[in-house]
């Protein structure tokens, strides 16, 4: 075998789905396209390798000594289950948070960096980390292909795939990248609830669910709705995505559904001990709130619609936002206010109302004003 082989044995015996060498050379024109996507609007509220274009496309920028990039890919489908038929009070978490699925990952580069150190040479592991684009790293090495989804795809497990790094000082032979593309597929474009994917390959985070979920800041109405019943990420793409059904078949039933009232109830020390792999803005729960709120108006009134939920149900429901249109805090009175009149009915049109009436925000009021009218009443 040679050296790279016995690397790749390495990460396989670790769970591995893909792996790849590249060299540790920039990524041609990967700066200019993040600027010119920062400068559209399109990068959104984006930070991570957003913040520096020129770092997160040159890993020598950070490790001046790399001399090659070692990529693997982890699967994280059909461990990451199904997340079963929705329900009022329910909320869904996208595929790749169920639960800590990256910690798999980490170990198996751990494993490949400890092979490397031994041999003598120098390591660096990069996950999720803002000084590499990962997608644009797995690509070059041969990992996978860059899919319509802006995901990288591989023949076995689609895109159903987590992404990590050694960047080291060994020379070692790059790897083919992989002669393969979606070809006329296109079944992600049309399968985004908001159409953030505004061409094949390219994606508008300003209108992705999955970027609203991980952002700061006041969910824009007009995608409120089309978030449905998730409390964080979105796996609408993915799960369009046709290399990547084999794998969906057979995973856990219900995994990822959690009960938003819960949510809502928990004080910030649980939420962060819960759900601490979460991308959230600062590790604040409030913006996980704010999700839950706009998730349960969703979830509510879908099972309202389909005759599933009870009017008891309905009732607490509408007592848990009454609390939060309430709160001292601006941001959970707009989401809740929100909810209040997706579910409607005469209940949540008196409290908009009466909410209303000593609401001194003017973006709150606004947002109330359109909440009553939605749910059939008159702002006065």
């Amino acid at each position: 075998m040679s050296y790279s082989q016995e690397l790749e044995a390495i990460a396989i015996a670790h769970g591995c789905a893909g792996f790849g060498v590249t060299h540790a050379g920039p990524f041609s024109g990967l700066a200019d396209t993040l600027r010119q996507r920062i400068a559209s609007g399109a990068a959104g509220k984006l930070g991570f390798t957003y913040k520096d274009p020129e770092l997160a496309s040159d890993v020598r920028q950070s490790y001046p000594w790399a001399a090659s990039l070692v990529v693997v890919s982890w699967p994280y489908m059909p461990a990451a289950g199904q997340p079963g038929p929705p329900a009022a009070g329910l909320g869904r978490i996208a595929r790749f948070a169920t639960r800590d699925h990256y910690s798999g990952l980490r170990i198996a580069l751990e494993a490949v960096a400890a092979r490397l150190e031994a041999d003598g040479h120098r390591v660096g592991i990069l996950v999720d980390d803002v000084r590499l684009v990962d997608r644009a790293a797995a690509i070059r090495a041969g990992i996978g292909w860059h899919g319509k989804s802006t995901m990288v795809l591989d023949p076995r497990f689609g895109p159903w795939l987590l992404l990590g790094s050694v960047v080291t000082d060994a020379v070692l032979e790059a790897s083919a990248e992989m002669v393969r593309d979606c070809g006329k597929c296109d079944a992600c474009i049309p399968a985004c609830p908001t159409g953030a994917i505004v061409s094949p390959g390219v994606l508008d985070a300003s209108l992705c669910i999955a970027h609203w979920t991980q952002v700061t800041g006041v969910i824009p109405r007009q995608l409120r709705a089309a978030m449905g019943d998730r409390l964080y990420g979105c796996d609408e793409c993915l799960d369009a995505c046709p290399p990547g059904h084999k794998v969906m078949e057979g995973g856990r039933q219900g995994a990822g559904r959690v009960d938003l009232v819960e949510i809502l109830a928990a004080d910030d020390h649980t939420l962060r001990n819960r759900f601490n792999h979460f991308y959230i803005p600062r590790n604040n729960p409030r913006y996980l709130r704010r999700n839950a709120l706009v998730a349960l108006g969703n979830a509510t009134a879908a099972a309202q619609e389909a005759r599933t939920a009870t009017s008891v149900e309905v009732e607490q429901i509408v007592a848990v936002l009454a609390g939060f249109l309430g709160d001292p805090d601006e941001l959970y009175r707009i989401h809740a206010g929100w909810a209040m009149g997706r579910i409607g009915g005469r209940v949540a049109s008196v409290l908009l109302q009466t909410r209303l009436a000593d609401e001194r925000e003017t973006e709150v009021a606004r947002e109330l004003e359109q909440s009553l009218l939605e749910c059939g009443g008159a702002a006065s």
